[in-house]
């Protein structure tokens, strides 16, 4: 078959057409393959880069992270240092409020010597005049009657007044040396509560510079902190001013109720018989260490742990409950004394809580500083105690010094009684023997008849001693108008 020109061209032009897109979808094909390589190639790198911008991401988040940490630890060293401020405002003006407590009771205390001492002077006045005054009516007495009553009666009269008045000049003499010494015992505590007060601070500082001086020495071994913080503890009673035996016992001994021993370090004694107890405990391990951190979280972790020793002690304290043991007559809360001040306010200041936590559980934390001021009340209370036994001995003696004058009195109107009816039996006898009708008349008549009666009758004349008994029955009966001393 001859195909003609126009089929010929027309199966070129399809021949190159086909080749043309055979060639073109080759082309194509190879050109989407690098188009893919080339987007592969992309895409790994845009996966490269986010994950390189989720590792920065992360990075500045854990930076973040870091910076918002040491922002709030620098938040809370701020509240922290702030609440310590304000801690230490507190205490400031807590012992300013003592100070002024203490200044308000020397006052009262001053007032109360002044008012004391006055009453003292009055009544030492008062005795004096009495005893002179007696003295010299007694003195007075005794001459009369002895000069009017003769010989006779003069001996037995003197050795009665002096039997009368030796209990009574003896009685005003130990009175009069009673009121000196009450006196002198008042003037010398009130002149001395003034000095010990203004000592207390510097006292209180000056043990606690020694409680860290001796930490390094004590810590470790707990007999030994045990024993130093219990004389730790006696120092600060003696220096209150309280003596062992009279005010307070060391590590006396008590029954609890299944009858086992206790041993309270310390039982301070107070008026009236009731005691409060005070139990000394030390902790030095994890405080030494908070001391000596070289980082901020070993400080942190080193002070929580000292924390959680004071619990513990306050823990045994309370279990050992010492208000309750037999004999005991305390309030009921027991006084947990920490010898080393800046242990006892570091405590304080990591954990705000744990005063009440100890108070809860009858446990009342105190430092040096804290309990001096409870010890001088104690003191003081003894010393009103005192002065209240002896104003109540002063009376008593006053009441036996009133009885005895009174003995006196009666024996005096007894004597004045005596006296009257001697003088009155005198005058009757002299009236029958000297008077008109007596016995005079009748026997003059006899010495003019008697060659032997050579003597002369004496002129006998009557005694007026009315006036001599009249006074010492109203010198007797003075007492009886006295009012009671004890009313």
């Amino acid at each position: 078959m001859t195909l003609s020109p126009e089929w010929i061209g027309l199966l070129l032009w399809g021949l190159g057409l086909l080749m043309g897109g055979g060639a073109a979808m080759i082309y194509g094909r190879r050109g989407l393959a690098e188009a893919r390589n080339r987007n592969e190639l992309a895409r790994t790198q845009y996966e490269a880069r986010i994950s390189d911008y989720e590792s920065r991401i992360q990075q500045l988040d854990r930076q973040l992270a870091g910076y918002e940490a040491e922002l709030r630890s620098l938040r809370e060293r701020l509240d922290e240092a702030r609440d310590a401020v304000n801690d230490k405002s507190l205490e400031l003006a807590g012992a300013q409020s003592r100070v002024n407590d203490l200044d308000r009771q020397l006052t009262r205390l001053q007032a109360e010597h002044e008012e004391k001492q006055a009453a003292f002077e009055t009544l030492k006045q008062s005795f004096e005049q009495s005893k002179e005054q007696l003295k010299t009516e007694f003195q007075n007495l005794a001459n009369k009657v002895l000069e009017e009553k003769g010989r006779l009666f003069t001996q037995s009269s003197t050795s009665s007044l002096d039997a009368m008045l030796k209990p009574f000049r003896e009685q005003i003499s130990a009175f009069q040396q009673r009121i000196n010494q009450v006196h002198d015992e008042s003037v010398k505590g009130n002149a001395s509560l003034g000095t010990e007060i203004k000592q207390v601070l510097e006292v209180g500082l000056r043990m606690s510079a020694e409680a860290n001086n001796l930490t390094l020495a004590l810590k470790g071994d707990k007999k030994t902190t045990g024993t130093w913080g219990e004389i730790q503890l006696e120092k600060t009673l003696e220096l209150a001013g309280l003596v062992k035996g009279d005010h307070y016992e060391a590590q006396p001994r008590f029954k609890d109720g299944e009858g086992q021993s206790r041993q309270p370090d310390f039982v301070i004694k107070l008026p009236d018989d009731k005691h409060m107890v005070i139990d000394s405990k030390v902790s030095l391990v994890d405080y030494d260490r908070a001391l000596s951190a070289e980082t901020e979280a070993e400080q942190g972790a080193a002070l929580q742990a000292h924390v959680k020793a004071v619990k513990q002690h306050i823990d045994d304290l309370s279990r050992k409950d010492y208000t309750n043991l037999i004999g005991m007559r305390s309030p009921s809360f027991v006084l947990m004394f920490m010898p080393i001040e800046s242990a006892y306010i570091e405590a304080l200041k990591n954990n705000r809580d744990l005063f009440n936590y100890g108070y809860q559980r009858n446990v009342v934390m105190v430092s040096h500083t804290t309990l001096m001021p409870i010890l001088k009340t104690v003191a003081n209370l003894w010393m009103v105690a005192r002065s209240s036994a002896q104003a109540q001995e002063l009376s008593d003696r006053a009441g036996e010094i009133y009885n005895q004058v009174a003995v006196v009195a009666e024996n005096l109107k007894k004597l004045g009684d005596t006296l009257g009816t001697v003088s009155n039996h005198y005058n009757r006898t002299v009236t029958a023997l000297a008077g008109r009708q007596g016995l005079y008349g009748k026997v003059n008549r006899f010495n003019e008849l008697s060659a032997k009666a050579n003597k002369t009758l004496p002129s006998i004349e009557p005694h007026h001693g009315d006036y001599q008994v009249e006074r010492l029955s109203l010198l007797a009966a003075e007492p009886d108008s006295t009012p009671d001393p004890e009313k």
